[in-house]
C-alpha cells in the first residue's frame, strides 16, 4: 500500500467510528524517541522516516507536523502521500491544535491511541478541544489498518556490571526511594526505556541503535517489579535482579498489576503513556513530576566519564583510519553515501567492546549535506567522487560509552564561500568548548555563544546546538540541552552533551562539526562556583576549510591544542601511511 492508500483506509475507519480527526503521533507507549519496528505507526503511514513529527489525518485532509531538521528531508519524503507539511517553530504554521479546531464541525469526536501518547498531550489536547464541544476518545485505529506490524523482538536483556555503571542498582532504588519520599509517593512507575534501563543497570537491542529493552518498573516503599519479557531476561540478569531485590513480572501485565493500586500517591512522568493514568485515576492521586532517576542518569558518575574517555580513543582511531581512507579512495573506487556508512562502520566494528552504531549514520554528500538528518538509502543513494563536500555524522556503542561525532569536510578544491561558512561553524564549536559559566546557567544561556559567528553575518541553523548523551545509552537524552528553547534544567556536574552547530545552504551543501562534552566543575570564586566543558572527542579538524584570519589568536590556540591531545591519544594507535597522514592533520595551524 502507499501512503496515499493507507490513509484512506484510515478514513474509512475513522468513519465506522464516527471520528473525525486522528493523530498518530511517534510514540510508543514509552514515549521512544526511537521506536521498536512494530510502533513506528506515522513512518508507516505517512512515508516520513524522521524520528520527530506526527500525522493529523480529518475527513478531507491531512498534515504532519515536524521540526527545522527535517523540513527537507519530510517534503521529499511525503511527495504524492495527500500528507501536507506543516513547519513546525516557523511563523504562520498553525499548532496543530488550532488546526483541528479549524477542521472540524463542533461536536465533533478527536481519537488518539492512548497507549501512543502521553498525558502531557492528552491534557492540552483535551482541555483546548473540550472549550469547543469537541470529544476526545482513545480508539487505536490503526490497529485494523496495520495489518503486517511486526511483534515486539525476543532479543537477550543482558547486565551493564557495576563496574561500567559505577553504581548499582540497590544504591539507584535507595535513591529514588528517599526522592518518592521527599514528594510524599507511594507508588513510583517508570516507563522511559532509557530510565528503566539505567535503573536496574540491565542493557538490551529492542530498539535500533539504542541499548534498551521494553520495560517498565514499579517502585513500592517495599518492592520493586520489572515487567518485561521474562524469556529475554539472561541468567546473569536474573541473578541481578535477584541480588538487587526487585521482582520479575511479564510485560504484558503490567496494566492488570496496575489495577490493584487504591489510594496511592503515583509518582508518575506526565510523558508517560495515558493508559497508565487511565487505568489509576478513579482511586489513587498522581504526583505528575519527572522520573528523579532521569536527572541521576544524567550526571556521570566517574567510572561513566572514564569510559567515555576510554571510548573516544578507540573511536577516534577508527575515525582517523575512515578519513584516511575515504579521503584517498573518493574517486578512485566506486563507493555511494550508503556505502560510505557501511564502511565506516566497518571501521568502528574492528574496536574492542563495539555494539554497533549509536544511530544510522548520516552521510551527506554535496546538496545532501543540508539534509540535516539525511538517511541514504541502499538502493540509490548518491555516487561520491573526489569533488564537493561530504558531511559524516555517525556514533558508536560500545560496552562502556556512547560516541556522536560529525566531520564536514572537502574531497576537492572547496570554494571559498564554503571554507568561509565553515570557519565560522568551526568557530561556535571552539567559543562553546571554551566558555566558563556560573553554577545554574542553563543551556539555551550558552547556545548564542555557539550561534554568534553565524549570526553576526545574518546566518543561523535550524536546531539545536547540543543534546545529551547517555553511557552505553541513547544518544539522545535528557533532561538537559543546549538550544534557542527555554529549558529550566541548569547544567550540573557530568553531565555529557554534544557540541554541533551548523550551516546549512539548500540545494548546495551542509556543514556540521560535533564533539562531545562534559560539564566539569571549574574554579571557586568570590562570585561563586564554575563550570566549564571537558572535551571528550579525539579527531582532528580539516585545515583545508579553515581560513585562519576568522579566527582569534585564542581560537587557533584552542584548535592546535586540541590537535596536539588528538595526536598524543590515537598516535600511538595508528602507524604507516595513516599515521603519516594524520600527524599532518594535527600540525599546528
Amino acid at each position: 500500500m502507499t501512503s496515499k492508500e493507507k490513509v484512506a483506509a484510515l478514513r474509512e475507519e475513522m468513519q465506522k467510528n464516527n471520528v473525525d480527526a486522528f493523530i498518530v503521533y511517534s510514540a510508543d507507549p514509552h514515549m521512544s524517541e526511537y521506536l521498536p519496528e512494530e510502533w513506528q505507526e506515522r513512518a508507516w503511514l505517512s512515508g516520513f522516516l524522521g524520528s520527530a513529527g506526527f500525522v493529523v489525518v480529518t475527513k478531507d485532509k491531512a498534515g504532519l507536523w515536524t521540526d527545522g531538521r527535517y523540513f527537507t528531508q519530510a517534503a521529499i519524503e511525503l511527495e504524492g502521500s495527500g500528507i501536507d507539511l506543516f513547519k513546525d517553530g516557523i511563523e504562520g504554521t498553525p499548532n496543530y491544535i488550532d488546526w483541528i479546531i479549524s477542521e472540524i464541525p463542533a461536536g465533533g469526536k478527536v481519537a488518539v491511541n492512548a497507549l501512543a501518547a502521553s498525558n502531557a498531550n492528552w491534557e492540552l489536547l483535551s482541555q483546548k478541544l473540550n472549550s469547543k464541544n469537541i470529544t476526545l476518545a482513545d480508539i487505536p485505529l490503526l490497529k485494523e489498518v496495520w495489518k503486517e506490524r511486526g511483534t515486539p523482538s525476543a532479543n537477550p536483556i543482558f547486565v551493564q556490571p557495576v563496574e561500567r555503571a559505577g553504581k548499582s542498582v540497590a544504591d539507584k532504588l535507595s535513591a529514588i526511594r528517599q526522592k518518592m519520599e521527599e514528594q510524599e509517593a507511594t507508588v513510583h512507575i517508570i516507563s522511559s526505556l532509557d530510565d528503566v534501563a539505567w535503573t536496574l543497570n540491565l542493557r538490551g537491542s529492542d530498539v535500533q541503535s539504542n541499548p534498551v529493552f521494553l520495560g517498565y518498573i514499579v517502585i513500592t516503599k517495599n518492592d520493586a517489579v520489572l515487567f518485561t519479557g521474562l524469556e529475554k531476561l539472561e541468567v546473569e540478569a536474573r541473578k541481578q535482579m535477584d541480588d538487587s531485590f526487585v521482582k520479575m513480572m511479564p510485560y504484558e501485565e503490567f496494566y492488570n498489576y496496575l489495577k490493584a493500586f487504591k489510594n496511592e500517591k503515583v509518582l508518575v512522568s506526565p510523558n508517560s503513556n495515558q493508559q497508565i493514568f487511565e487505568t489509576l485515576k478513579a482511586d489513587n492521586q498522581f504526583i505528575k513530576a519527572s522520573v528523579p532517576g532521569n536527572l541521576m542518569k544524567a550526571q556521570k558518575n566517574e567510572t561513566e566519564l572514564e569510559g567515555f574517555r576510554t571510548v573516544m580513543v578507540r573511536d577516534g582511531v577508527a575515525m582517523v583510519k575512515f578519513l584516511y581512507w575515504l579521503t584517498h579512495n573518493a574517486g578512485k573506487e566506486a563507493m555511494n553515501e550508503y556505502s560510505i556508512g557501511e564502511k565506516l562502520r566497518g571501521f568502528r566494528a574492528e574496536g574492542k567492546n563495539f555494539v554497533g552504531e549509536s544511530f544510522g549514520s548520516i552521510v551527506g554528500y554535496k546538496d545532501n549535506g543540508a539534509i540535516m538528518h539525511y538517511s541514504a538509502k541502499k538502493e540509490g543513494s548518491k555516487e561520491v567522487t573526489n569533488e564537493d563536500t561530504i558531511l559524516v555524522d555517525s556514533g558508536g556503542q560500545y560496552l562502556e560509552g556512547t560516541t556522536d561525532i560529525t566531520r564536514t569536510f572537502a574531497l576537492g578544491t572547496p570554494s571559498e564561500e564554503f571554507k568561509r561558512n565553515s570557519t565560522l561553524v568551526l568557530q561556535g564549536l571552539i567559543r562553546l568548548s571554551m566558555v566558563k559559566f556560573p553554577k545554574g546557567t542553563r543551556g539555551v544561556q550558552l547556545d548564542a555563544i555557539a550561534r554568534l559567528p553565524l549570526w553576526m553575518e545574518a546566518k543561523d541553523f535550524n536546531h539545536g546546538t547540543g543534546h545529551g548523551v547517555g553511557s552505553f545509552m541513547n544518544v539522545h537524552e535528557g533532561p538537559q540541552n543546549i538550544r534557542k528553547d527555554l529549558n529550566p534544567q541548569e547544567l550540573l556536574p557530568g553531565m555529557v552533551l554534544s557540541n554541533e552547530p551548523g550551516y546549512y545552504l539548500e540545494g548546495h551543501y551542509g556543514i556540521r562539526h560535533e564533539n562531545l562534552i562534559a560539564v566539569k566543575e571549574a574554579e571557586k570564586t568570590i562570585h561563586g562556583t564554575f563550570y566549564e566543558f571537558e572535551t571528550l572527542t579525539f579527531c582532528p579538524f580539516f585545515k583545508d576549510t579553515v581560513v585562519k584570519e576568522i579566527l582569534s589568536e585564542s581560537e587557533i590556540a584552542w584548535l592546535n591544542d586540541y590537535h596536539k591531545t588528538c595526536e598524543e591519544k590515537l598516535a600511538p594507535h595508528l602507524e604507516g601511511e595513516v599515521k603519516e597522514w594524520f600527524l599532518q592533520l594535527v600540525s599546528p595551524l
